[in-house]
């Protein structure tokens, strides 16, 4: 009989969260179809844009919608760094390996209650992950 895996070693069939499926997720969770159009821009948000070999900062997926762009990395650090950076320019806030900024026009107009709301959603998404 095979041991279980450790906490530090992923099961073979666990696949984690991506950026898209926490965006359907989110939608579910505070009760809409959809956060409002969601495109995958992930080039956006990697070297890859200026031709550049790939960095270990870039993230592995964005998903922008009317509410929430939804920032995936690879790490917790790579997240806080992204969060930190990019502060000043909106309101960004982590969650584990991710990060959801609220920056383009139409995501400023999200209440900070639904704000809230898919922080605690997202949270609580990434507990079940884990």
């Amino acid at each position: 009989m095979k041991p279980a895996p450790s906490a530090s070693e992923p099961a073979a069939n666990f696949a984690p969260l991506t950026a898209k499926q926490a965006a359907d997720k989110l939608a579910d969770a505070t009760g809409v179809t959809t956060l409002g159009h969601p495109a995958d821009n992930t080039s956006s948000c990697s070297n890859k844009t200026l031709r550049k070999g790939p960095s270990p900062n870039d993230c592995s997926q964005l998903i922008t919608t009317d509410t929430v762009s939804i920032y995936e990395f690879k790490t917790s650090a790579v997240a806080a760094h992204w969060v930190k950076s990019m502060k000043k320019q909106g309101d960004w806030r982590q969650v584990g390996r991710f990060a959801l900024a609220f920056t383009a026009r139409d995501q400023a107009m999200t209440s900070d209650d639904r704000r809230a709301e898919l922080v605690a959603a997202m949270q609580k998404e990434l507990t079940a992950e884990s």
